[in-house]
């Protein structure tokens, strides 16, 4: 199938190149030239990986060496890599299969290609690279590439004393961090043997992928995501929560319930809301100080005993359901048992295991407003006053991209993410098209 200047082939699940994208080509060119270390900040799903495996196979295949293709961990590294690259060198035909232990790939010509997880940074030192590349570079441990990575790649080979291995640095920007601190330099000193290149997804990708991101993520997600913006934290956690986000809408007795936790002992903080198609509204809030579970639910019951919908929808932290597998109470469980004694019917709607808070921040983020505008989440300020504080003044913790500073309005912001993160979660298969 053709899509813009791409072909999706359905069997295989890939995608091949048609026509590259001028920087691209620039980036082919520049790094055949002696650029060691290209710097490809670029949009999710614009080719800068798949551009990066073609070449390395291709370097692998003509110049005798140990070569690397790595990620922040090890499962990362695997994923992106492992099958793909086994495929693009046609590990099949040589006389010596890939270790899936160790995770190399033998070449014909003697050449290695090594998948590193980079969880552990130490292990890249001591091996005599010749060359490879870095995914998702800008999630990888800060120190990581001063410390470990970039001297590895500086040592002196008494065998080719004229050969400088080279690194690919490829991802998405997240924030302001040491990825854009380099990408500044390389552009302070364009013949040096740092360079950057920069494209976007929407110049890659069809129109209805990314009319499709736009719905799920925020704007400052979207130009972060698809246009590989270094976006600068504000600060605030929801920078766009503000006046559009406002109702005096009240819970109608008909609907159904959405009760979301954070099981904090003080404040022990809980909201209530709706859904309304695809709108979330949050109406009122259970706040405790000193509290367990057991009392929430008591509020809980007394303030809707005349509600009509006697159903609730449970919201909250994995870590809540502890004791469980050896058949003690749980928070969730003192919470249903009181519930059923009074009459009503719960579902509950937990994740297995706890989930990034960035994924949670940025499910919330889109529900506030996304990249086309679109507002979906609303706030009584009256009568939820600690779940309107909590989005109007949450702040970052100073240097963080997503810790969030500790605060009498932080447990009431947590519940409210385990909700939007459960029913409208945001990650990279949010936005993909599945054709």
């Amino acid at each position: 199938m053709k899509t813009g200047n791409i072909v999706f082939d359905r069997q295989l699940a890939r995608w091949y190149d048609l026509i590259p994208h001028p920087e691209q080509i620039r980036l082919k060119e520049a790094v055949l030239n002696g650029v060691r270390f290209p710097l490809v900040p670029s949009g999710r799903r614009s080719g800068k990986t798949e551009r990066f495996k073609r070449f390395i196979v291709k370097r692998a295949n003509k110049f005798r060496g140990m070569y690397f293709a790595a990620a922040p961990t090890h499962a990362q590294a695997k994923k992106i890599f492992w099958k793909d690259l086994k495929d693009f060198s046609l590990s099949c035909t040589h006389t010596r299969n890939p270790s899936e232990s160790e995770l190399q790939i033998y070449m014909p010509n003697g050449s290695e290609i090594h998948i590193v997880g980079l969880d552990r940074p130490e292990r890249f030192e001591g091996v005599p690279w010749a060359g490879g590349g870095i995914d998702e570079f800008g999630d990888t441990k800060e120190n990581a590439w001063a410390e470990n990575i970039y001297p590895a790649l500086n040592t002196f080979d008494p065998e080719r004393p004229d050969y400088k291995p080279w690194c690919w640095l490829l991802g998405v920007p997240n924030g302001m961090n040491f990825y854009y601190d380099l990408c500044e330099m390389a552009k302070a000193d364009p013949s040096g043997e740092f360079r950057v290149f920069h494209w976007k997804s929407s110049e890659i990708l069809p129109l209805d992928i990314i009319d499709a991101a736009k719905k799920v993520l925020s704007s400052k997600q979207f130009r972060q995501e698809f246009e590989a913006s270094f976006e600068t934290a504000s600060g605030r956690i929801y920078e766009d929560y503000g006046p559009d986000n406002y109702t005096n809408e009240t819970i109608q007795k008909h609907e159904q319930l959405l009760w979301y936790h954070d099981f904090n002992y003080t404040p022990l903080s809980s909201g209530v809301g709706v859904r309304r198609g695809n709108d979330v509204y949050l109406l009122q809030e259970i706040i405790l100080t000193s509290a367990v579970a057991r009392q929430s639910a008591m509020e809980f019951i007394e303030k809707f005993k005349n509600h009509d919908n006697k159903n609730v929808v449970i919201y909250g932290d994995p870590s809540g359901r502890a004791g469980e597998k050896h058949g003690h109470v749980s928070d969730y469980t003192e919470i249903e048992s009181l519930l059923r004694q009074n009459g009503w019917k719960y579902k509950r709607n937990v994740k297995p295991s706890t989930r990034s808070i960035k994924d949670g921040q940025n499910a919330v983020r889109a529900k506030i407003k996304n990249a086309h505008g679109m507002v979906s989440l609303f706030v009584n300020p009256d009568k939820a006053q600690y779940t309107h504080k909590s989005l109007a003044t949450g702040q970052l913790k100073k240097g963080s991209t997503f810790l969030e500073e500790d605060g009498e309005y932080q447990h009431i912001g947590t519940a409210i993410r385990y909700l939007i993160d459960y029913d409208f979660p945001v990650n990279q298969t949010s936005y993909s098209s599945s054709f």
